[in-house]
């Protein structure tokens, strides 16, 4: 899935990444301006509910697009779906950016094509909950560090288990795969650390917008060697456009609308159930079928982020 932005004390991912798998942070609400009733706040947990299972569902459709588009064609179109957005909501006023401003976009769009090619090639050679629970490391290791807290350094060692049990050498390993994923949870980590820069220097979300559509320019030559090589057919562009829809615009809006109406633990703990839906979506989309022994390692992962933030922070 996707991308991730820190949550508002900066301990724990609070969004799902639509600009990833992945997105722009959206703004969480001041203390105390959360709505009390119990309808908002159930629709707040409805809509996370269906952005999970948005991003991981397009994230399989782009899959099915893989053996006429490859990877990076995929990503490609995604990329553009995502500067579409994005740049029609942020509408960043480019030529007002100083060069203190830039340098942190430049970055941000770096990190945001690099961490979406890494983790869809990885998806291709690993499946799809293999390759989400490893980018998941990213965010788990922003929550993570710095922490001095005894169940976090207990949640830690709950992940590293899980992730050392999920590469463990086999006969079929995908080393190269599983690189791949573990590069794509570095730049998530990168991600929510650049998003915190340029959500300081940037203006509500024209940052984000002018890192999309950069990365976006920077795939074009991407999108015209697929097209030059191998056609491709309506099927197979239709489920990429799926891909960047459901799995950047869903999910972009659905942030900024449930962020208004939970806390933002509440999401980040929520958020962590992103590994287990990506493997439910390879297993009935993609016909990927994952071993108890994958599923355990996959559930070590997920309880670790989900203990350390349902254990209150002092």
């Amino acid at each position: 899935m996707d991308t991730a932005a820190p949550s508002a004390a900066g301990s724990a991912p609070a969004l799902s990444g639509p600009l990833a798998v992945s997105g722009a942070p959206a703004p969480a609400p001041a203390p105390g301006t959360l709505p009390n009733s119990g309808g908002s706040r159930l629709a707040g947990v409805l809509t996370m509910a269906g952005c999970g299972v948005s991003n991981q569902v397009g994230a399989a459709l782009g899959s099915l697009a893989f053996p006429v588009l490859g990877p990076a064609g995929v990503v490609a179109i995604r990329q553009y779906v995502a500067a579409i957005v994005l740049v029609a909501v942020g509408r960043p006023r480019l030529r007002s950016f100083t060069a203190r401003q830039w340098w942190p976009v430049v970055l941000l769009a770096l990190v945001f094509g690099t961490m979406n090619l890494s983790l869809y090639t990885a998806i291709d050679r690993i499946g799809l909950g293999f390759a989400v629970t490893l980018e998941f490391l990213g965010p788990l290791a922003i929550a993570l560090a710095g922490s001095r807290r005894r169940v976090d350094a207990c949640c830690a060692l709950i992940a590293g288990l899980g992730v050392v049990t999920l590469m463990r050498p086999q006969p079929s390993a995908d080393y190269f795969g599983m690189g791949l994923g573990l590069l794509a949870a570095i730049c998530w980590a990168s991600y929510i650390l650049l998003n915190r820069t340029v959500g300081r220097r940037v203006p509500g979300a024209q940052g984000s917008a002018a890192a999309a559509a950069l990365s976006a320019l920077a795939f074009l030559p991407v999108g015209v060697v697929v097209v030059v090589r191998n056609p491709p057919t309506v099927g197979a562009v239709g489920y990429a456009i799926a891909a960047g829809v459901l799995a950047s615009a869903v999910p972009y809006l659905a942030d900024v609308f449930t962020l208004r109406r939970v806390p933002a633990q509440v999401f980040g703990l929520f958020m962590s159930v992103n590994p287990v839906l990506a493997a439910l979506a390879g297993w009935i989309m993609l016909g990927q079928h994952l071993g108890g022994v994958e599923w355990a390692a996959i559930g070590a992962v997920v309880a670790a982020n989900a203990l350390s933030m349902l254990v209150s922070r002092r």
